[in-house]
């Protein structure tokens, strides 16, 4: 077959632009994530042989090579694992064809600079070797192919692929032709160093081999996991887990453990400091790898961890699960329950551990992966009461974050409900006039902006035997808590009937607005504006609604309510406004679309608003 050019993808071909602007502040990285990819092709083909011994043939020892050529600039790794055919060649080194790629490049900043952990995120390792080389050479034969394969590139927007006969008899050989200026990485000193600091923790024997002389092991090729604690730095915490998770941040929390008696297992699970780029995708992947007895048996393991766990890395690994277990197996085997159980329970004391101790860092944590936490308030009924002692959520009494324990402890007298206002942006939410009468009374409101809060909070309920309640939803009734600051509890805000004129005018402003509207009412949650969107009682919230559609939900949202405040100098001289006026017409559509505007809604004719705004304009000045 002759040599085929092709183009990496878009999405490549940016990454690589930002690794050729120095993206890693420190360039031996590049070695770490090479030894790394080898790493997991030995133990992706130590699994595959479990079932079928032939593909270790005669060379059943694996291991990892790095070498350096001075006479020719180059350093290689590397593996006999399970090698690449021609088209994982492809898929792999020029495409990304993971989940949440457009997301993640639409992140993509234009400076190198404030992308250096923003790769991490996305791991895609393999490319940081065009840091330090300008052209790059990936040697691969697979472990069930007869046939070798060559993949070249400049790293400038092209590579090549072709048949190769000097390819390994198996695994995978990747040449850097480094660059005059990278010669440091020619020294072998400088070479042992990048690997034992990097990469000691690698269970597969890494070999370094020089210009001369015999190849020589350089890392001590146990298992991290397997040590004590007490036997572990952070260093060493920091390095497994940038390889297990292929991260380039720090890992924020670390939970080791090992469990014996009946079950025997250890795990040691990484909280990042960084959000993964797809952690929000119902696509994403986990990131625990499972291992039977230092053998690994598979990546992906939903089974093991929670899925609003799911932004945890590490690894899980088993005395008494069988080798072959297949992922079916996983499903029903009541093992792999009980170290899901126990894996959940650590972690999440954990978390309520550095809550306690470190409330400002867990903050920052929450920012990042809370949304994420709280889908198993409507997932896991058996740890709800931990999850929800471990939310924490925005507020009108404070710029900071609540815990719900310190809002139920300052509820003012009479308050029977914990209140909440759900949207896209905390900014509007915090401006928005349903919140007038909780505010003017001295109620907390809570502000959620996550989209998974409109679904955890109709199956959770109540807390601390207080139910949450909208405050754009129904009727607001907040009489038992006190007067409203500044009035003197006589104006219409305040009272369960409105005065007839107003009256009168809620049965015009609804013949007006026919089917755009469930209902007028009077409201009792303005102070300052003249009118506001509501959802009715029965239906879904305004924000849920929105979600729908969004989300290309079937069937039309019910229409919302309007509410006017009867005390409002607008709405006191729309009910003097003779029936028949012209003036009464155009402001009931005006009311509706200043208060969707508001509400973050689309005006369904922006013609007819600007014609409506302009004749009440020519009104006001003439």
């Amino acid at each position: 077959m002759p040599e085929e050019r092709l183009g990496f993808n878009a999405e490549v071909g940016r990454l690589l632009d930002l690794v050729a602007s120095s993206l890693y502040s420190e360039r031996e990285i590049f070695l770490r994530e090479l030894i790394s990819n080898a790493s997991d092709a030995c133990d992706r083909l130590r699994y595959l042989a479990v079932t079928n011994p032939t593909l270790m043939g005669d060379d059943s020892e694996l291991r990892i090579t790095v070498g350096l050529e001075p006479h020719s600039r180059t350093l290689w790794v590397a593996d006999n694992g399970v090698g690449m055919s021609r088209d994982e060649l492809i898929s792999n080194l020029g495409t990304i064809a993971r989940s949440g790629t457009a997301s993640f490049v639409d992140q993509l900043p234009d400076e190198a600079g404030a992308a250096e952990k923003l790769i991490g995120q996305f791991g895609v390792g393999f490319y940081s070797v065009f840091m330090v080389a300008d052209r790059v050479d990936v040697l691969s034969r697979r472990a069930d192919e007869e046939q070798g394969w060559r993949w070249s590139s400049d790293g400038k927007g092209e590579f090549t692929v072709a048949e190769e006969e000097k390819a390994p008899g198996r695994g995978t050989l990747v040449r850097a032709h480094l660059r005059a200026d990278q010669r440091a990485f020619m020294e072998p000193d400088r070479v042992r160093e990048v690997v034992r600091r990097h990469s000691d923790h690698i269970g597969v024997p890494i070999l370094f081999q020089g210009a001369e002389g015999a190849p020589e092991q350089v890392n001590t090729a146990s298992a991290l996991w397997a040590r004590a604690p007490r036997e572990i730095d952070e260093g060493q915490y920091r390095d497994f887990y940038q390889h297990v998770g292929h991260a380039f941040d720090d890992p924020w929390l670390t939970v080791h453990f090992k469990s014996e008696g009946r079950i025997e297992y250890t795990c040691l699970v990484f909280v990042p400091t960084v959000p993964p780029f797809d952690l929000v995708h119902a696509e994403s992947q986990h990131r625990v790898k499972l291992y039977v007895r230092r053998v690994h048996v598979s990546d992906d393991n939903e089974e093991l961890v929670p899925r609003y766990l799911r932004f945890l890395s590490g690894v899980v690994d088993s005395e008494d699960l069988p080798l072959n277990v297949s992922r079916e197996t996983l499903q029903e085997n009541p093992i792999v329950g009980r170290i899901r159980q126990r894996l959940t329970r650590q972690v999440l004391r954990a978390l309520k551990d550095k809550a306690e101790k470190a409330p400002d860092e867990y903050e920052h944590f929450w920012e990042g992966f809370g949304a994420v936490l709280k889908e198993g308030l409507a997932l896991d009924t058996e740890r709800r009461d931990e999850l929800l002692e471990l939310c924490r959520f925005r507020s009108t009494a404070t710029e900071g974050f609540r815990t719900l324990a310190e809002y139920v402890a300052q509820m003012p007298e009479g308050q029977e409900a914990i209140y909440y206002l759900a949207g896209e942006k905390l900014q509007r939410l915090r401006q928005s006039p349903q919140l007038e009468a909780a505010r003017a009374r001295g109620v907390e409101v809570l502000l959620l902006t996550d989209q998974v809060d409109e679904f955890w909070l109709p199956v959770v309920g109540t807390y601390a035997e207080s139910p949450f309640g909208s405050v754009s939803r129904g009727v607001l009734d907040l009489d038992k808590v006190g007067a409203v600051e500044g009035k003197d509890g006589t104006g219409g805000s305040e009272s369960n009937s409105a005065p007839p004129q107003i009256e009168r005018l809620i049965e015009r402003l609804e013949g007006e607005l026919g089917d755009s509207v469930r209902a007028v009412r009077s409201s009792s949650r303005l102070t300052d504006s003249p009118a506001c969107l509501v959802a009715d009682e029965q239906g879904p919230d305004l924000h849920l609604s929105r979600l729908l559609r969004q989300h290309g939900h079937a069937g039309e949202p019910p229409p919302p309510v309007l509410e006017i405040n009867p005390t409002h100098p607008l709405i006191q001289r729309l009910a003097a406004e003779d029936e028949a006026s012209e003036m009464l017409r155009d402001a009931a559509h005006l009311l509706l679309d200043q208060a969707r505007l508001l509400e973050g809604e689309d005006i369904p004719d922006p013609s007819a608003f600007s014609r409506r705004l302009v004749s009440a304009l020519e009104r006001g000045l003439g």
